[in-house]
């Protein structure tokens, strides 16, 4: 989706599943996969297999997320393209990598939180570690590395004319993005027990407090002139907080804040910190955030084809990314992709009835989406 939000020609190589009607509503209904065409192939058969080296021929990159060697086994590895196109871009993103005694078990963005200490270091002193949804391993560890590593593959390879493997392990970008809290953990400016430092919660001026009605408040006034104006906004005494940079003073200082807190509603809070720099916001939920007025100013959030979602990030002066077509259904650009290919009508066929041939017989794991569906029903 990054990349494709961008401008770039991104074609989604579909396997045949066992579902299509449920699968072709979860994948339309699913705006993540936006801008985009989409082509099923059952790559284990030869045609098909010629069709994705054609594919790879005239393209400059490749992104697969099987566990290491199905690849190969489907004769599509890196040697295999590589060879079809030399300047190719191999992007392989997995959570474990593809060497190491994990590389060929399952996971998921808790267990490779888990793994590299992330997940340990987040949630209170007091209660267990608390799963930051699947933003750190799968979005940010995954989805962001691969980008980031694509783009630094590409402009390598417009220099040496030769493309590369870019191997994405979740874990070790996970490892990468905690750098900084590993630096100040080495320095013994970090304590190894969550709900204890500046950025964790641990501080009664970084965290969330909450407010008479139940909602919350985001609090971060690092800085002194920050944390002044905090204080006269919450009509708190600066003589109780005159060491607040001490571990010592944080428990009554925290009791301190959020005794005050309590004593407004959110929108009140709001309200009285709605102009200077205390570096306080309200937190919203999923459905307020796009109506926010920084958002809606800002065009954080927008619609296409009536559907609600996030807007292209980041902003380009000159060529900015945009919101073209919405997402498709499985196989819905196929006849389309193989024709550009030089297929021929009789071979598009064949292509396309092995697929769907095999979607009747083959069993495949179960989507995220549809688990979450079943859980919203389950709990009607």
């Amino acid at each position: 989706m990054l990349l494709a939000d961008m401008g770039a020609e991104v074609i989604r190589v579909e396997r045949p599943g066992t579902q299509a009607d449920v699968k072709a509503s979860r994948e339309a209904s699913s705006v993540i996969n936006r801008n985009r065409r989409s082509v099923t192939l059952d790559l284990k058969q030869p045609l098909a297999r010629s069709a994705m080296l054609r594919m790879v021929a005239t393209s400059d990159a490749l992104i697969e997320g099987f566990r290491p060697g199905v690849m190969e086994r489907l004769a599509l590895g890196p040697a295999d393209c590589l060879r079809a196109n030399r300047r190719l871009v191999y992007g392989r993103v997995t959570g474990w990598g593809q060497t190491g005694p994990l590389a060929l078990r399952a996971g998921h963005d808790i267990n490779f939180l888990g793994l590299t200490g992330a997940l340990h270091a987040i949630g209170p002193r007091d209660g267990a570690p608390v799963p930051p949804l699947n933003l750190v391993a799968d979005y940010g560890g995954g989805a962001m590395f691969l980008a980031y590593g694509l783009v630094c593959g590409l402009l390598e390879a417009k220099a040496s004319g030769q493309g590369q493997v870019i191997d994405v392990a979740m874990t070790d970008a996970v490892a990468s993005l905690m750098t900084a809290i590993h630096g100040l953990h080495n320095a013994q400016l970090w304590e190894d027990q969550r709900g204890s430092n500046l950025l964790d919660g641990g501080a009664s001026f970084y965290g969330v407090h909450e407010t008479r009605d139940g909602k919350f408040m985001a609090v971060g006034p690092i800085e002194p002139a920050f944390f002044a104006e905090f204080l006269r906004r919450l009509d708190l005494p600066a003589s109780e907080f005159a060491d607040r940079m001490n571990r010592v003073n944080w428990a009554k200082q925290g009791h301190l804040v959020r005794v005050a807190f309590r004593q407004k509603t959110r929108a009140e809070w709001e309200l009285v910190f709605s102009e200077g720099d205390a570096c306080v916001t309200p937190v919203l939920s999923l459905s307020e955030a796009p109506q926010h007025p920084h958002n809606v100013a800002r065009g954080t959030f927008t619609q296409l084809d009536g559907v609600a979602q996030p807007a292209v990030a980041p902003r380009f002066s000159r060529t900015p990314g945009r919101l073209r077509s919405t997402p498709p259904k499985p196989g819905a650009d196929g006849r389309e992709v193989l024709q550009s290919l030089g297929f021929t009508a009789s071979e598009i066929e064949q292509m396309l009835a092995g697929a769907q041939a095999r979607g009747r017989n083959v069993d495949h794991e179960i989507a995220l989406p549809e688990i979450m569906k079943e859980i919203a029903a389950r709990s009607q």
